[in-house]
């Protein structure tokens, strides 16, 4: 845990991933976050293998540096605690459905009655002005829905390809960096206006956005132009089969190119006209990517690592999610080190952004359902405490 965001207090009423990895961020970067769970809990607690305190995997690398406080907002008493809890915080992030948010008083207009300082942070599934609002949402839809899951087919090329969703929450993950991007630019607008924000993160927007970025390409210039970007879309951009294995190659320049094309002795591609010209290699991708394709499979993995390393032509050994467990680069950096003393935890997903000139702390482990709620409770009884970041476990107003 960072000091970077000390002082600051969050309310994390999220649940699953895309909230909750945003609070984590939020934590990890020194934030006071207090996890608001209903008596039921998150869903997420029961996701993944299970620790020896019950706790799922994908609840413990996303729920990390919180504060566990659990109120049944469907009472009168829990939304009363509620309100005072508010009173103390600077954020307050959901992933609720607007009506049901609506319904127990976490949405906008509620939350920053009396609190012009708060910043309101409502992760949905589609934006609430197009006909899609309200309708449940969850990574998988959001992959379908939003392009992700049909690129695999446009990419399997002429013959198709059957669509199916990337083998990650990536929907949720994007849309949680959104979550985090958005609430620290309110802050930073909040300390020169002094007003807080109201914020939508719609996931189906995100992900189309992200997706779309390189991929609207001729539709970006042209009203009837398809969208797609070529040189990504080509079944040839795919890791190589060697000799004996796989590698990952990428020559981006015509340095690049010529080295690699000179190696496998394609001459007739290095003497075209079209050759040099950067925007005709990107048109002409398929018949470049083929060449290496047909070719690489000629020699070891390791003689094909050196032909890239004399050339400086970025490549890479194929790793499974197995195999990062044991990479040199992140070994030598310990980088799956428990950090957060969970109980049975013999690795963590750890923050990767490093901060020269920031104090680390020890990670708080994820919280156990309404771990703290007597604590927060009590202290929402004594108007004026307020932990200022200290070790993330001081009052709060």
């Amino acid at each position: 845990m960072l000091d970077l965001l000390t002082s600051i207090r969050v309310l994390d009423a999220s649940s699953i991933v895309m909230g909750p990895l945003a609070g984590q961020i939020l934590g990890d970067l020194g934030a006071e976050v207090i996890k608001l769970e209903p008596p039921s809990g998150d869903l997420a607690r029961s996701s993944g293998t299970r620790g020896p305190d019950g706790t799922g995997a994908l609840f413990a690398n996303t729920n990390r540096n919180k504060r566990g406080l659990c109120l049944d907002l469907k009472t009168a008493e829990g939304r009363a605690a509620l309100s005072d809890l508010l009173d103390g915080c600077d954020v307050v992030i959901h992933n609720m459905r607007p009506a049901a948010a609506a319904r127990i008083g976490l949405d906008p207009d509620a939350t920053r009655r009396g609190r012009p300082r708060l910043i309101h942070c409502m992760a949905t599934g589609y934006g609430t002005g197009g006909p899609n609002a309200g309708q449940p949402a969850y990574d998988d839809i959001i992959q379908a829905a939003g392009g992700m899951a049909m690129l695999a087919a446009a990419a399997a090329g002429p013959e198709g390809g059957a669509p199916r969703y990337a083998p990650t929450l990536l929907a949720d993950k994007v849309g949680a960096l959104h979550v985090v991007y958005a609430v620290l630019a309110a802050l930073v607008a909040r300390a020169r206006t002094g007003l807080g924000q109201a914020i939508e993160v719609p996931m189906f927007e995100t992900l189309a956005a992200f997706l779309m970025a390189e991929h609207l390409d001729e539709a970006t210039f042209e009203a009837d132009g398809a969208p797609g970007y070529r040189r990504l879309l080509n079944p040839d951009r795919r890791p190589y089969a060697t000799a004996d294995g796989w590698l990952a190659v990428m020559p981006y320049d015509e340095r690049h190119w010529r080295a690699i094309l000179s190696e496998i002795g394609a001459t007739d591609l290095l003497s075209a006209t079209w050759f040099p010209d950067p925007a005709e290699r990107n048109r002409r991708s398929d018949q470049l990517y083929h060449r290496l394709a047909t070719a690489l499979v000629g020699r070891d993995t390791e003689a094909w690592i050196a032909v890239c390393a004399r050339a400086d032509i970025p490549c890479a050994r194929l790793a499974s999610p197995g195999d990062l467990l044991h990479d040199p680069h992140l070994a030598a950096q310990d980088f799956f080190a428990p950090t957060d003393g969970a109980p049975g935890r013999v690795r963590s997903v750890p923050m990767p952004v490093r901060f020269a000139n920031a104090t680390m702390r020890p990670d708080l482990p994820p919280p156990a359902l309404g771990a703290d709620t007597d604590r927060i409770l009590s202290a929402l009884r004594r108007p004026g405490d307020r932990d200022e970041g200290g070790d993330g476990n001081g009052p709060v107003r």
